[in-house]
């Protein structure tokens, strides 16, 4: 496992950092409900429009770092780099091991440790069109969290985060809620051979 090559706290950390920093946003979007809106992006990059089993992506807005992704074998990629599912996933494990840490930290709690692990589950057929009763999409995903937290941690607490948790994952709810997707596909063209 590659541990991360910095951190935004050396040694202890006093608690109460998100609390601070959310607080004047929560007064501000109170009062001011049109600035809590947020746009979150992602963007192929036409680096290499021949290869059909790669690609480029730019995972958000001005950050300097660009993904390679693959396709997953199963749908005839060469599974060599991490794939739409795998993102898909990683963007859940993600949402969940933030909002944890962000909420443990509001409510005081210690963590020692915490894994976030993501699976989710697709049966190709559909997408391959092989069986048209298949549905395309995951058909179910499981996330586990595998939380270390000192042997006096009030259960009351616990409890408290667990549920701040999982009514706070805005991955995980837009997944379990669905969300509507404007599909808008634009075409230009050249001259063959051009």
């Amino acid at each position: 496992m590659v541990k991360p090559a910095h951190s935004a706290h050396s040694g202890k950390r006093p608690y109460g950092l998100v609390r601070d920093r959310q607080e004047p946003l929560r007064k501000r979007y109170r009062t001011a409900p049109d600035t809590a809106l947020i746009v979150d992006r992602a963007v192929t990059l036409d680096l290499d429009p021949i290869d059909p089993l790669h690609g480029w992506l730019d995972p958000g807005d001005g950050y300097g770092t660009n993904w390679r992704y693959g396709i997953h074998r199963a749908v005839g990629g060469l599974h060599d780099e991490p794939n739409p599912g795998d993102l898909l996933c990683a963007a859940l494990a993600a949402c969940l091991d933030s909002t944890l840490r962000m909420i443990a930290d509001r409510l005081g709690i210690r963590v020692l440790g915490l894994i976030t692990r993501v699976t989710g589950e697709v049966d190709v057929r559909g997408t391959l069109a092989v069986d048209m009763s298949v549905p395309v999409g995951f058909q179910q995903m499981q996330s586990t969290l595998t939380l270390r937290v000192p042997d006096d941690t009030d259960p009351v607490l616990l409890h408290k985060l667990l549920t701040g948790v999982e009514r706070a994952c805005v991955v995980m709810q837009t997944l379990r809620n669905g969300v509507p997707i404007q599909f808008k596909p634009e075409f230009s063209y050249t001259q063959s051979g051009r």
